[in-house]
């Protein structure tokens, strides 16, 4: 795109390696460092994942191409298109794919991204708020819609939420709560039970009592589950789902490894869904923010979302990666 609508120097976010150094800090950097894609959009949000806080570590083997903006969502203006689907002051989203993995992300005042990885934004809902979504919000919603499509209704029974108190958690409970769902959150800090049961978590487990240790099948407890934790908490969850239920599987912040028998699949017919949120196809990608902007719409936003900005971002980046995550982190970058 040998024409461009981006300012000649701008700032980003940008990690970088060169042989045995790792480097990351706010630079500035021209247009000539974006990807030539159809797209140009003004950034005003993005928002703080743990995908980004592994990419901003030397270690985190997330990122594939160096330098890297990180970054794997945001929410802007367009600013010029080569795309007929995108016209000038569209108020877009962009998440997933490769955005802040191999692709330049959203951690940046601008961007040029692909036209179809673009989601308009809906009617009804502010980029700010898109971000306070974001990409956690986003799989949370996925996760509930996946367990819906099976089948779920709120009289069925009690939903288990790992990884309460993280994006996905906490979301997955704003959702389940306002769809009329019991919802039970599974945490390890105590100190945030008053706040999830704001956003409608009515029973709680301690990390201990969901622990990988137990029999291969133990009582029927759960008519549905949304697992943000993984290694930990899974093995838990499909021995003791109800006969026929399934758990969404979206996150691995306790490991990778699942260690399980296969008698909760053959035994009680119970699934395990898995939530891919970074491919899901735009088609369906978009049809699922016009629910978020509706009826899968979490509520109490504003008490689980803190603001930083380019230059404040690496404590939230280090929280993240460690744990520490409460709610959602937003990123004001034009906002």
């Amino acid at each position: 795109m040998a024409v461009t609508a981006i300012e000649p120097s701008f700032h980003a976010y940008v990690v970088d390696r060169a042989d045995d150094r790792f480097e990351r800090g706010l630079r500035t950097i021209g247009p000539a460092a974006l990807p030539d894609d159809e797209v140009e959009i003004r950034v005003g949000w993005s928002s703080v994942n743990f995908k980004d806080g592994l990419a901003a570590t030397a270690d985190g083997k997330v990122a594939r191409a160096y330098p890297l903006i990180p970054g794997i969502d945001l929410a802007g203006r367009v600013i010029r298109s080569a795309h007929r689907s995108f016209r000038v002051g569209t108020e877009v989203i962009a998440h997933g794919y490769d955005l802040g993995v191999s692709h330049h992300g959203g951690f940046a005042e601008f961007a040029r991204v692909p036209a179809d990885w673009i989601v308009p934004l809906p009617a009804g809902l502010g980029a700010r708020e898109a971000m306070a979504i974001g990409t956690a919000g986003f799989t949370a919603a996925m996760a509930v819609a996946a367990l819906e499509a099976r089948g779920l209704e709120p009289e069925h029974g009690p939903i288990l939420v790992t990884g309460a108190s993280g994006g996905v958690g906490s979301t997955a409970i704003a959702i389940l709560s306002e769809l009329g769902y019991e919802v039970w959150a599974v945490t390890g800090k105590d100190d945030e039970r008053a706040w999830l049961e704001t956003l409608g978590a009515v029973g709680f487990l301690g990390r201990d009592e969901a622990g990988v240790e137990g029999r291969p099948l133990e009582t029927e407890r759960w008519a549905g589950a949304v697992d943000a934790v993984g290694a930990a908490t899974l093995p838990y969850i499909l021995r003791t789902l109800r006969r026929g239920a399934a758990v969404a599987a979206c996150g691995n912040a306790s490991g990778p490894a699942l260690v399980t028998t296969v008698f909760p699949l053959i035994l009680r017919g119970v699934a395990l869904l898995g939530m891919d949120s970074a491919y899901l196809p735009i088609a369906r990608r978009r049809r699922l923010w016009d629910r978020l902007a509706t009826d899968l719409r979490p509520r109490s936003l504003a008490e689980r979302v803190t603001e930083v900005t380019l230059e404040t971002l690496e404590p939230a980046l280090e929280a993240i990666r460690a744990g520490e995550a409460r709610g959602r982190w937003i990123v004001r970058i034009g906002g």
